[in-house]
């Protein structure tokens, strides 16, 4: 190749440039004896152009964009099983938009939607939509009974909350607005952030210390009722009823059916504003609202495909082992700002531990899940080994509201088990303390026997997870001066 002194300066003598560099035989002279043409390698880079790249470019452009849209696939499924799917049992979710699912009972490892769910509350769930107006959401008077409403985006962030810490015990109605609505409110009806998205997640939980209690707390699951604006006022009035979910792409039948899931998801519910930028980075690969992954160049495609392997990957492996926050005797204590990672940017957690692990995760003020997934030798915890947890005395989790240790398959679903006993906590009659005042609990397969049964924590047969709840925690938790004590494997 040769540069022109003149043509130094512009565009194509840069480019002369930066591929003009000869390649060598032997460190030395230019071999006579070679029968193809050499590759042209950039002087800055140090590398041949790549016939690949495009490949390549939406391969690495692909990855980002799953793990930052992975709510936005999750939550369709979810939206579309629980909404127009028949329900697997009477503990699975299944309700129209717009209205609630209260579960009537506990949950048990006869769940199996993933999302680690609690054992000490009573759920109540909705899929809102905002698109058209204003919902309402009424709760009652819950006295000196936990009570939450957690209320999140499409993209797994919350933005807004109702209950004992957040507005108090009292009776009150709430408005659900979307992203651009502009109007006024009825009297008496109380305001809440907009809404990032036009769809959202709502769950409420209510605690429950065991059956005894169910009659009281399904009477106050019946007063916590959704209503359209147009409607609310309206004695008796119903709105329609709407099951209008889309059915994700199978990807038994088509390779690109979770981008295509993906694609229509942020279509029909597009990602908050503050997002755009992302939202024009990942166009360029035909990943987005409006965006037809159908219509990309072969390479683009072959990219995507590999792009989807990893980071369905990435995700699973970020839910299972914590990509946020920090390790104190071996828990994963998540950041301050778990619950909305949006928030920050942190798109992995809030894929990973966030949405898959948990669908939506509480705000560290209202909830703190320390999680642990090895034991103090840094081996993964597994049900063929036993494991002892002992707090101190006086050295209790620190908590205005409860307390509660569960294990979960890493599915993220609870383990079935002989006694039907999914979490320890505050509330548990069958634990008794040591002589000396402290607790301590055993976590393993089998029963360890004895008077110890009583605080056995069954484990199951293979590879297995802890999370410990602190609801409403104290500040010495909020700010780590309390971290739960190492997890001991003692066989």
């Amino acid at each position: 190749m040769r540069c022109s002194r003149n043509g130094l300066m512009s565009l194509a003598g840069i480019a002369c440039i930066l591929f003009s560099l000869p390649t060598y035989a032997d460190g030395g002279a230019v071999s006579a004896a070679a029968t193809a043409p050499a590759p042209v390698l950039s002087r800055i880079t140090g590398v041949a152009p790549d016939p690949n790249w495009a490949e390549e470019n939406a391969y690495t452009l692909g990855v980002q964009a799953y793990t930052y849209a992975f709510p936005w696939y999750y939550n369709a499924l979810l939206r579309w099983k629980w909404t127009t799917q028949p329900p697997a049992n009477d503990r699975t979710p299944s309700m129209a938009i717009n209205t609630f699912y209260h579960g009537r009972h506990l949950t048990t490892a006869s769940h199996r939607d993933g999302g680690s769910p609690n054992n000490d509350t009573l759920y109540s769930v909705s899929w809102v939509d905002l698109a058209k107006e204003p919902v309402i959401i009424s709760v009652p008077d819950t006295g000196t009974r936990y009570f939450s409403v957690e209320i999140a985006g499409f993209d797994s962030d919350n933005f807004a909350y109702i209950g004992t810490r957040t507005t108090g015990s009292k009776a009150a109605s709430y408005a659900l607005v979307g992203p651009d609505w502009k109007g006024k409110l009825p009297p008496g009806v109380k305001t809440l952030p907009h809404a990032p998205t036009s769809t959202i997640f709502v769950l409420a939980r209510l605690l429950i210390s065991g059956p005894e209690e169910l009659d009281t707390v399904h009477r106050l699951q019946d007063q916590i009722t959704l209503a359209p604006l147009s409607l609310w006022a309206k004695k008796g009035a119903k709105a329609e009823e709407n099951r209008n979910a889309f059915a994700p792409f199978n990807p038994k039948a088509d390779p690109m059916a979770e981008w295509k899931t993906i694609n229509r998801a942020l279509t029909e519910i597009p990602p908050p504003a503050r997002d755009a930028d992302f939202m024009k980075l990942f166009a360029t690969i035909g990943i987005g609202p409006g965006q037809d992954v159908d219509a990309v160049d072969p390479a683009t495609r072959r990219g995507l495909l590999r792009a989807l392997d990893a980071g369905k990957r990435i995700v699973t492996g970020a839910a299972s082992n914590g990509v946020t926050g920090t390790k104190h005797n071996g828990w994963r204590i998540f950041s301050d700002h778990f619950g909305h990672l949006g928030d920050d940017r942190h798109f992995l957690g809030r894929a990973g531990a966030q949405s898959l692990g948990g669908i939506v995760a509480n705000n560290p003020e209202e909830a703190m899940y320390p999680a642990l997934t090895h034991d103090e030798n840094g081996e993964r915890l597994n049900g063929s080994r036993r494991y002892v947890l002992r707090f101190a005395k006086g050295n209790l989790p620190p908590v205005k509201a409860f307390w509660s240790l569960t294990a979960y398959g890493m599915d993220f679903n609870m383990i079935d088990n002989p006694i039907n006993r999914y979490a320890l906590g505050d509330r548990s009659k069958s634990m008794k303390f040591d002589p000396d005042g402290g607790l301590t609990l055993y976590v393993q397969s089998e029963a360890p026997g004895g008077d110890k049964d009583g605080n056995w924590l069954p484990s199951g047969p293979s590879d297995f997870l802890l999370f410990m709840r602190l609801y409403l925690p104290d500040q010495k938790a909020l700010n780590k001066e309390w971290v739960p004590p190492a997890m001991l494997r003692v066989d």
